[in-house]
């Protein structure tokens, strides 16, 4: 049989299309040719499958050889062609027998010695494996991605010569087994700690409950990142349809994935001289940035001044579409992008207790403001001030049974369970026409709705995000119609608006 064909896949962002590995072995001088657009890593398999197949037990075939990647103009990447294309050459020479696994993708990056070493970023194939019905063979060391997809095949191999043994002798691999039960997350940072800031933790529960953006603005040590580091905490754990899209996006990242803590919700915090490549993705072939491994969880922007403005303007698209675009000459990758968007930042550079008690010059403010556009501000639903706490306030408040972590959470579950009863999403991405269908105004709400939009001069962005945060106030009340008291308090959570007009 001098002409052999298995699958595989490639990496196209989140992506893994289906790869055809077609082996021929003809007559003429030895040569090891592989075609179909393969970059060095999959050219450099020629040699380390010369070496695992000879290190195995087997014959290296001294004719010519042409491997073929189909579809030819599709980009192939990584050393997990090694494993096809042994198997490939071993059958079309006639040294072993590959019918029991001509149905599946075959994933493998082989040692000299013909050892099956760990794949990085095998995720998405594996999940794509399952959606196209097809059973996989991978290394063992990749058995705790595959544990991951449910419902999906998977036989397990070690070396070359263990998988060539069992297609010969028709003994089975062996399987991945079934994924564990998750732990339910645990939160070592609790809102109790928080003392005194009513106000920013009434406005992280609604942040919370809605999945609203949020900006914190007020002089440093008033307990901004002490409140966004325990947003996490205030959050249901993920559903699995999340959890698989954030696993994917760990996976191509090379981070660890494990199938204990898989449902808990991200939280990143990038440094603010992080660069726009490393927020929002990208590279000569694509990877994911910040912004994504947040996706379903917390990106939170500290100092949100002290980044740059080019840096932090990447954010527009994904804070309204939930995808980020990378394009290069070599193609184009969408990755997911739906994060809950925190920052904090001081009121004008010195660091004043507030812009109203400012003493910087008109100068320094301007230039301050201008670090931050305005369109960006637009798509932030909730921005608050905090003002620092004096001594009576903490000694109050530490007497005081403050609300924890975990009583909050018990209404913000509650309330995205209507929200997802009712309309399949959380109110902060609701689109406008279903919005205004779910939002019942009356007379006295609707009046106030109106004069906030005149007073505060807002775009029609900001008022529908201002009627969708009085939505998910109602909500957290269990209220079916948004009424003025849900009005007037979303229109305090705009401090910036109030503070423009």
């Amino acid at each position: 049989m001098p002409l052999t064909q298995l699958i595989t896949r490639a990496q196209l962002g989140i992506n893994a299309p289906e790869v055809s590995v077609e082996v021929h072995i003809s007559g003429g001088l030895p040569a090891f040719t592989v075609v179909g657009l393969p970059e060095t890593a999959v050219r450099e398999a020629r040699d380390r499958v010369r070496s695992a197949i000879i290190n195995s037990g087997f014959e290296f075939p001294a004719r010519r050889i042409t491997v073929n990647l189909a579809p030819a103009d599709l980009p192939k990447v990584g050393g997990h062609y090694d494993l096809p294309i042994a198997l490939g050459i071993l059958a079309a020479s006639n040294q072993i027998r590959i019918e029991k696994i001509a149905a599946n993708a075959c994933f493998g990056e082989l040692a000299l010695s013909g050892e099956c070493r760990k794949i990085e970023g095998l995720l998405p194939a594996l999940i794509a494996s399952k959606q196209a019905g097809q059973p996989v063979l991978i290394p063992r060391l990749n058995q705790a991605e595959a544990m991951l997809v449910r419902g999906l095949p998977v036989q397990m191999a070690e070396s070359l010569a263990q998988i060539c043994a069992s297609l010969n002798s028709g003994e089975s691999l062996p399987e991945a087994g079934a994924r564990p039960d998750p732990k339910r997350p645990r939160y070592e940072l609790d809102l109790s700690d928080v003392h005194g800031q009513h106000q920013a933790k009434r406005a992280l529960e609604i942040a919370a409950a809605g999945g609203h953006h949020l900006l914190m603005m007020g002089p440093p040590g008033t307990g901004k990142s002490m409140l966004a580091q325990r947003l996490n905490s205030l959050l249901p754990p993920m559903t699995e349809d999340e959890a698989m899209d954030l696993a994917s996006i760990r996976s191509i990242c090379h981070q660890p994935v494990t199938p204990e803590t898989w449902l808990e919700r991200p939280f990143q915090a990038p440094h603010h001289t992080v660069s726009g490549v490393a927020l929002a993705g990208g590279g000569g072939d694509p990877k994911p940035g910040e912004i994504s491994l947040a996706h379903n969880g917390v990106l939170f922007l500290d100092e949100l001044t002290e980044f740059r403005r080019g840096v932090i303007e990447v954010l527009r698209e994904p804070l309204e579409s939930g995808n980020i675009h990378i394009s290069r000459a070599s193609g184009k990758a969408i990755f997911p992008a739906r994060f809950q968007l925190v920052a904090a930042m001081n009121p004008c550079p010195g660091g004043c207790d507030s812009i109203a008690t400012c003493d910087c010059s008109p100068e320094q403010l301007g230039r301050y403001r201008n670090k931050l556009s305005a369109p960006l501000l637009d798509r932030i639903d909730i921005q608050i001030e905090l003002g620092r706490l004096v001594h009576h306030e903490l000694i109050s408040d530490k007497n005081r049974d403050r609300k924890t972590s975990t009583q909050v959470r018990a209404g913000v579950g509650a309330a995205r369970e209507l929200q997802l009863a009712r309309q399949d999403c959380v109110n902060a991405i609701l689109d406008n026409q279903r919005l205004m269908d779910i939002c019942c105004l009356g007379n006295r709400a609707e009046q106030v709705l109106i004069q906030a939009i005149d007073k505060l001069r807002l775009s029609a962005r900001s008022y529908h995000k201002l009627l969708r945060l009085a939505r998910t106030i109602a909500d957290l009340a269990q209220s079916e119609p948004v009424t003025e008291a849900h009005v007037t308090e979303a229109v305090s959570y705009r401090r910036r608006d109030r503070l423009r007009a």
